[in-house]
């Protein structure tokens, strides 16, 4: 599969087909919204619209509850540009994270919005570590310009603005368990997010951070670079594609056995293709291979039924049943346990 290399549909446009006429919604005095992280289940990696952040497969994910982004957002009386401030750091302009947030919010300014921002954002996650910071920070950065101007979205189309700022934000704007379609038209209106029918409580995500450092390789760049090097991508494309159907049937049988061996398949064949990439990327870390380790051995040995994913980062997410939640603490003491109902914190 290559990537559509023709498209009339810009972020700006798509923006203006979702929002309203600005004359029509005024800023109010602020925005606020919290979006909590996601870890995908089933991933995704590699895009069919790079501009749109459209992606080649579909995905399905879980939340990560109380984990994510805080964010608070006004517009600015004075100035020509934004004012960024990240967990009390009012950032450089010419910071990656402040030109990316810039980058965004110009696109509301061609669609209409004229308007200059201050934006706090504050999250309880590591920042560009493979624990989708980004996800939650997008996501909260359009419920937030959502708050501001009382557009009064439905998620479907807040889904869509927030996949424009970072692909994985389109399933952040929910939590539980999340599906996010790839779609196929050439504006990528149909790629957005929605709930999946499933209700798991006692399935939980055991987040193992074994580095809190920013990674070398930024999703984006390692996406494109696997898109158009890795000689495993098609058929990385492929098989994710059929293991997204394979885990939602799964999450909603309730099978932990499909699931889990699903979820790590699909995650190493991910990892393959970017070791296959020219010249390779490598996210793991020798402290990565260990957990891995640790979960073989707790399934063989011990009879645990555990099992992993890994993002595009060193740290490792367990996935398993809360009725393992001593056993997975005992093993991995500094892990921390999340369930997929867990509401936000107030």
């Amino acid at each position: 599969m290559t990537e559509t290399t023709q498209s009339a549909a810009t972020p700006a446009g798509i923006i203006a087909k979702i929002v309203p006429p600005p004359a029509e919604h005024p800023p109010r005095e602020y925005g606020r919204a919290f979006a909590p992280a996601n870890i995908a289940l089933s991933k995704y990696w590699g895009k069919r619209i790079s501009a749109l952040n459209v992606p080649a497969n579909s995905s399905v994910s879980i939340s990560l509850g109380h984990l994510g982004a805080r964010t608070h957002i006004s517009t600015l009386k004075a100035g020509d540009r934004d004012e960024i401030i990240l967990n009390g750091t009012r950032l450089a302009p010419d910071s990656d994270i402040a030109l990316r947030t810039a980058s965004f919010l110009e696109e509301f300014r061609r669609a209409g919005y004229n308007y200059f921002f201050r934006l706090s954002s504050e999250t309880n996650l590591p920042i560009g570590a493979g624990l989708a910071s980004s996800a939650a920070a997008f996501a909260a950065l359009v419920l937030a310009l959502d708050d501001l101007f009382a557009w009064n979205l439905d998620r479907r189309r807040a889904s869509i603005l927030a996949r424009l700022g970072s692909g994985s934000a389109a399933r952040s704007v929910y939590t539980g368990f999340v599906v996010w379609h790839a779609g196929t038209a050439p504006d990528g209106m149909d790629s957005y997010a929605e709930p999946l029918d499933s209700d798991w409580p006692e399935l939980a995500l055991g987040l193992v951070i074994v580095s809190s450092r920013r990674k070398h390789i930024g999703s984006r760049s390692g996406m494109e670079h696997t898109r158009s090097t890795s000689p495993l991508y098609a058929a990385w494309v492929k098989q994710a594609e059929s293991d997204f159907q394979t885990i939602c049937d799964a999450l909603r049988k309730k099978d932990l056995t499909k699931l889990g061996e699903t979820a790590e398949a699909n995650a190493l064949m991910m990892h393959a293709a970017m070791l296959a990439a020219r010249p390779p990327i490598i996210y793991w870390s020798p402290a990565t291979l260990r957990v891995i380790q640790q979960v073989h051995r707790l399934r063989r040995e011990e009879q645990i039924p555990i099992y992993f994913t890994i993002d595009a980062g060193p740290n490792v997410k367990l996935i398993f049943e809360a009725q393992q939640s001593a056993a997975v603490k005992r093993v991995f003491p500094e892990s921390e346990i999340i369930l997929p109902g867990g509401e936000p914190a107030p």
